[in-house]
């Protein structure tokens, strides 16, 4: 049966490499905001940023609703950072009789120093794709909009952890 697959995580800590192996082994679509905004702007929106991402998701929950109803399950790889961002999808998908499984990405933070370390080599190298440089004046930033699901929340709780 087809569903939205909703990847949770703070900033850097997996969630694209997570979504790409999900989308092997469910035959899934992936839609991310962060793919779309480097694809149409370039990552470079500014103060424009939140305005934009919030209508991107707003499309994107829509058209994620329509490939469900086709019989295509479809991974959203946002992050959803708070549990108003949570709360607001699983009331959408509820009302629109869609199934939503929530899938959190635990990182510890050596892991997650090695990602960003990783990350900011690849941008720096023009091999960053869709991903940006995090200073960490940034990180912060970004921190500070960060809420940790609490179990409850959350279908699947994926360790990631790397040596």
């Amino acid at each position: 049966m087809a569903k939205i697959i909703a990847i949770c995580g703070k900033i850097c800590c997996g969630k694209t490499y997570y979504a790409n192996q999900i989308k092997e082994k469910e035959n899934a679509v992936i839609l991310s905001c962060d793919e779309l905004t480097k694809d149409l702007f370039d990552n470079d929106l500014g103060e424009k940023h939140d305005e934009m991402a919030l209508r991107i998701w707003n499309y994107f929950k829509r058209k994620s609703v329509e490939l469900v109803n086709i019989g295509c399950t479809v991974i959203l790889d946002w992050g959803f950072w708070s549990l108003e961002n949570r709360r607001s999808l699983t009331e959408f998908c509820h009302s629109q009789n869609v199934h939503c499984e929530w899938h959190y990405i635990d990182v510890n933070d050596q892991t997650w120093n090695k990602n960003i370390e990783e990350r900011n080599c690849r941008v720096l190298n023009g091999e960053g794709g869709s991903d940006y440089y995090l200073d960490e004046g940034l990180i912060g930033k970004l921190l500070s909009m960060w809420e940790t699901p609490s179990k409850d929340e959350i279908d699947v709780w994926y360790t990631l952890e790397r040596k």
